[in-house]
């Protein structure tokens, strides 16, 4: 109990520590105060969270980091002296030994410029850190437009001239228009409003935590399918009656049996769910966020599969050390609790060869799942799978008689499995192609093999083909047959696919519909063949000229549900009509791995890492604005930037998702009137 409880506090600790990297305390505005056409002001105002601070540029040397505004070169124009601060907090820092000044709340800072031209832009950085019990780095790119200066002469009542200058052509950056955050010279979306937006349209439900309990779910389900496939294996299966009638002989008496047959299969259970939990306290959240990413651990995961399915289909048997097995097999014949349990501990390695694959299977399922208690659900649905009969068996043991006998089918379940491991591969090297854009394995290739596999399969089953230690199949029994028959006409299913057919079954899975060699479409590399946009300022900018409200959708390329998303919720007619006429699509794939031009390049002020390429750009841009990183995630947002509904994530719901764009499309249009009428009054 004491160690649960201590594993439960890690996960508890990594989860606060991982939000935690997802802060953005100090939130920059920038607005101009030009007085003609040979002098400026810059104004830069610092938004800092409560007990948060930020270090003068003056720190001496040896204490803390100081901020840094750096310029850069223009023949425009001439700074005037250094930036010049407000009055901070001087106090003693017992840490550097050395006096410095802090900032804390609102603060203005200001920049004067001698004008040397007009019509031009003053970029530059503002580069340090921002501090409570810890540190956050800041790297902060900042604009300011000067615009020409005219002279408007104006006369008052006595008939004398004033002359005023005007400026043209300028457009300082407001408070109220300030971009969330500026780094990598990006024009993020305004912080989310959705608390403030107006009645009228029915607010939608935040869909952004309907994924983690269905996949929670969706997980548990698929450790118990893989439990009852492990159970089916030649190195289970004929295991529970031996185990079973020991537990009968060894207990004396019926009742004693099926109480010890209990405390094995809850050992069972208590085995691999520690494993499950030693995953994901090795792993965290974020790290399996970067499992379903990472192109060097889907390249290794498919590796991994490959070997995997080499070993069902005979080749050689992943096995534990023997050492190992016998040190568990010896503890096993202590009396007691511990016996039972080491006896339990000895089926796990024992079965490995068989179970191991599915094992792995399953936790890099679970890791690609993004869930952060994934691992364990599937743990805990995989080992009740495998517990559960050993229980009902012990309680009744007349139904040991019902039980097959084994023989040649149980390998043939496990070659079986490796048809379905080779499947799973595909997936991983897919994923590692669609983010390099490799163009290997579109979703043409990728189909072809799927279908080659479980045809091949299907032969197999008809006796057509055999492996190693497979006896010879004289006749085909009537699951034999049924098991032929599903594989073949699943492969039949796939055929069309080749061709376009859009596969609902298994969306998702292959490659997105537009990643094809065999193109019908136009519009380039978007579902349906949408016009859509890949990077948000030329997205926001193309609204704006057309009028339009923006669904940013935050996607990846090994995103599954993003692909469920689009092949069985965006391709109804009426969801398809609104992504289409009604709003400006504007597609970010967070696992792009594209590189950033080096002048794009820096670093992320909400996880302190490095912005190399495209999708890191697009995955900081999501957690800084709106502190997640899960995908799908959409947001609807009108041409200004501010948001139209709450967020949702992934929505399955037809009539949901489309009430959630009509619901954009509502306040978008009355925004829309709001703005007309204020303009003619």
């Amino acid at each position: 109990m004491r160690k649960s409880l201590i594993l439960f506090l890690a996960i508890f600790s990594f989860a606060n520590f991982s939000r935690a990297q997802l802060l953005n305390p100090v939130k920059w505005t920038y607005s101009v105060e030009q007085k003609g056409n040979d002098e400026a002001t810059l104004v830069f105002k610092a938004n800092i969270q409560e007990e948060w601070h930020i270090y003068s540029q003056f720190t001496p040397d040896g204490g803390p980091l100081p901020m840094e505004f750096t310029f850069d070169k223009d023949n425009n124009y001439e700074r005037v002296g250094k930036v010049e601060e407000p009055k901070g907090h001087r106090s003693f820092d017992e840490t550097f030994k050395v006096d410095v000044i802090t900032f804390e709340g609102k603060q203005t800072f200001t920049q004067k410029v001698k004008l040397k031209g007009s019509g031009f832009s003053i970029k530059g950085t503002i580069f340090g850190q921002v501090c409570k019990e810890s540190c956050i780095m800041f790297d902060t790119t900042f604009e300011f437009k000067i615009g020409t200066v005219k002279h408007e002469e104006k006369k008052d009542e006595s008939g004398k001239s004033e002359i005023t200058p005007v400026v043209q052509d300028t457009l300082p950056v407001k408070a109220e228009q300030a971009p969330v955050d500026t780094s990598s010279a990006i024009v993020y979306p305004a912080s989310a409003t959705s608390d403030n937006l107006e009645p009228g349209c029915g607010i939608s439900e935040d869909g952004s935590g309907t994924t983690t309990d269905k996949s929670f779910w969706g997980i548990f389900l698929a450790g118990m399918l893989g439990g009852l496939l492990a159970l089916l294996t030649p190195c289970v299966f004929p295991m529970i009656p031996m185990t079973v009638s020991f537990f009968t002989k060894r207990s004396g008496s019926r009742k004693r049996g099926i109480v010890n047959a209990l405390i094995y299969a809850s050992s069972i259970i208590v085995i691999y769910v520690v494993l499950g939990l030693l995953v994901t306290v090795s792993f965290g959240s974020d790290a399996l966020n970067d499992l379903a990413s990472n192109g060097f651990f889907n390249m290794l995961f498919f590796v991994i599969f490959i070997i995997f399915a080499i070993s069902f289909f005979g080749a050689f048997e992943i096995t534990l050390p023997s050492s190992l097995v016998n040190k568990a097999d010896q503890a096993s014949d202590r009396g007691g609790l511990i016996g039972i349990f080491f006896m339990a501990f000895t089926l796990s390695l024992v079965s490995f060869s068989c179970t191991g694959p599915i094992i792995g299977t399953l936790l890099v399922e679970a890791a690609h799942g993004r869930s952060y208690i994934g691992p364990v659900a599937g743990m805990f649905g995989f080992s009740f799978a495998l517990a559960v009969p050993f229980a009902l068996f012990a309680m009744f043991p007349g139904w040991l008689n019902s039980l097959p006998k084994s023989g040649g089918w149980l390998n043939t379940v496990k070659v079986c499995l490796g048809f379905v491991e080779l499947a799973l591969a595909l997936k991983f090297l897919s994923n590692v192609d669609l983010a390099y854009h490799w163009g290997i394995l579109q979703r043409e290739v990728f189909i072809v093999l799927w279908i080659i596999i479980f045809a091949m399969m299907g032969f197999y089953l008809l006796g057509k083909l055999r492996f190693n230690h497979d006896s010879e199949v004289t006749h085909i029994g009537i699951g034999r047959l049924l098991s032929a028959i599903l594989s073949l006409s699943f492969a039949l299913y796939l055929t069309p696919g080749i061709w376009g057919a859009p596969l609902k079954l298994i969306s998702g899975f292959p490659p997105p519909e537009f990643y094809k060699e065999w193109k019908t479409g136009t519009a380039g590399e978007c579902p349906h063949d949408l016009a859509c946009f890949h990077d948000f300022d030329e997205g926001m900018r193309y609204a704006k000229a057309q009028g339009k409200p923006v669904l940013v959708d935050f996607t990846g390329w090994s995103c599954v549900n993003c692909r469920k998303m689009e092949d069985n919720v965006w391709s109804d007619p009426k969801v398809l009509k609104r992504l289409s006429s009604d709003y400006v699509l504007i597609s970010l794939y967070v696992d792009d791995k594209e590189s950033l031009p080096e002048s794009q390049q820096s670093i992320s002020t909400t996880t302190g890492k490095k912005i190399r390429t495209t999708g890191n750009k697009w995955s900081d841009l999501q957690a800084s604005v709106y502190n997640t990183n899960s995908q799908p995630y959409y947001i609807l947002l009108d041409n200004k930037g501010k948001e139209l509904a709450k967020p949702r994530g992934y929505t399955p719901d037809i009539k949901k998702y489309l009430s959630y764009l009509d619901e954009g499309l509502c306040r978008y249009e009355k925004r829309k009137s709001e703005g007309k009428n204020l303009a003619q009054n």
